[in-house]
Parts: C-alpha cells; sequence; structure tokens
C-alpha cells in the first residue's frame, strides 16, 4: 500500500512539472509565430540564452530525470495493475471511465516515442550537430525547425502526437489533482473545466507550430 501511495505521488508530482514545463516551452516556441525575419534572429537568441543560462541547465537535468522517472513510474503502474487484474478493459469499470483513462499506458508511450524523435531532431542536432550560425552568430536552431516541419510526414507524426498528449493531460492533471488531495466536490467541475482548457489550448497550440511552418515555408 505504501509503495503503491508512494508510487502515485511521484507520477502525480513528475506529471505536474512536465505539464508546468510544457507551459514554458509553449510560451517560448510562440516566437515561431512572428513575421519571419524577427522569427528567425529572436528564436535563435531565446535558444542561445536558454542554452548557456546556468539555472536553465540545471532545470533541464530536473527534466530529463522527470521524463524517465514518469515514463518507468508509467510501465510498472500498468505492468502492476496488468499482474493484479485491474486493467479496466478486463472489467465492467470501462462503462464508467473515459477511455483515455482506460489507455493511458498507450498514450503514454506514444509520447514517449514522439519525445525520442524530438529529442533526436531538435536537442542532439543543436548540442552536438555542426548548425549553421545566423548574423547574430547564434546556432541557427530557426532554421533546422523549418527544415523539419518542411516535411508533411513529420507534421503528421507530431499532430498525431499532440491529440495524444492531450488527452494524456485531461486525465492527468485530473488524477493528480486527485492524488494530492485537492480533490473536492464542491470544485471538482471547475478543476475539470481548468485541467481540460489548460491540455487543449497547450496541445492545440504546439499543433498550430509545425503546421504554420509547413504552409509558411511551401
Amino acid at each position: 500500500m505504501q509503495s503503491t501511495l508512494l508510487s502515485k505521488m511521484l507520477m502525480c508530482l513528475t506529471g505536474l512539472f512536465l505539464s508546468f514545463f510544457l507551459l514554458i516551452h509553449f510560451l517560448g516556441n510562440l516566437q515561431l509565430f512572428l513575421p519571419k525575419e524577427q522569427a528567425h534572429l529572436q528564436f535563435n537568441a531565446y535558444s542561445h540564452f536558454l542554452s548557456g543560462n546556468i539555472v536553465i541547465k540545471m532545470i533541464s537535468y530536473i527534466l530529463y530525470a522527470s521524463i524517465i522517472l514518469h515514463a518507468l513510474d508509467g510501465l510498472l503502474i500498468t505492468l502492476k495493475n496488468k499482474r493484479l487484474g485491474a486493467n479496466y478493459q478486463t472489467d465492467r469499470r470501462g462503462r464508467a471511465s473515459k477511455w483515455y483513462s482506460r489507455n493511458m499506458g498507450v498514450l503514454g508511450t506514444l509520447i514517449l516515442i514522439f519525445l525520442v524523435i524530438h529529442f533526436q531532431n531538435f536537442w542532439y542536432v543543436y548540442k552536438f550537430g555542426n548548425l549553421p550560425l545566423d548574423e547574430n552568430g547564434n546556432k541557427d536552431l530557426y532554421i533546422l525547425v523549418v527544415n523539419v516541419f518542411k516535411e508533411w510526414w513529420y507534421v503528421l507524426i507530431y499532430i498525431i502526437s499532440m491529440i495524444a498528449l492531450c488527452y494524456h493531460l485531461i486525465h492527468g492533471i485530473y488524477s493528480a489533482i486527485r492524488t494530492l488531495g485537492l480533490y473536492h466536490p464542491k470544485f471538482v467541475r471547475w478543476f475539470k473545466i481548468i485541467g481540460i482548457a489548460y491540455s487543449v489550448i497547450i496541445s492545440l497550440g504546439f499543433t498550430l507550430m509545425p503546421i504554420y511552418l509547413f504552409f509558411t515555408y511551401h
């Protein structure tokens, strides 16, 4: 019982941290919607600032650890539920639960695969690749982003992944609120509305970025 509670709490805290990081990442990436010339230099300057800031570097280590712990904890919880026969696909509770709450493992796996692809295409190339420099002497991450999003298949992968993220967030945020003991019948409706609104806005916003760049540069 104690280990189950600790596991749920770990899932809750890492999930909330990752949700908060998504918001910060989303706000920074809004610069991609600026006019081409302005977006080009400003986005590169922003990326250069993040890569050279010691506080951001420390937070990035927490981010990497949170992703790994969240994924491993999710895997352990899924395996434990299956071992105990608690998977919703084999009992009648599925009638009272949403399909995405019964398939958080599948959604999480899709998101994890996307993260591996995403990190390889952007983070790894930015850190260890030979990117050209823009006119201000910063690594030209903007051109890399544009070139990646010119590929229709990657845009499609991105869209599917953001749909999975949206449903993962909707259930995850609601579950985190309950795990932290903030669940109260009087406010449950508002918690649901805020959680759904946050999930949709973040996921939709990230979805529009590759679509915007794809059509802007075609």
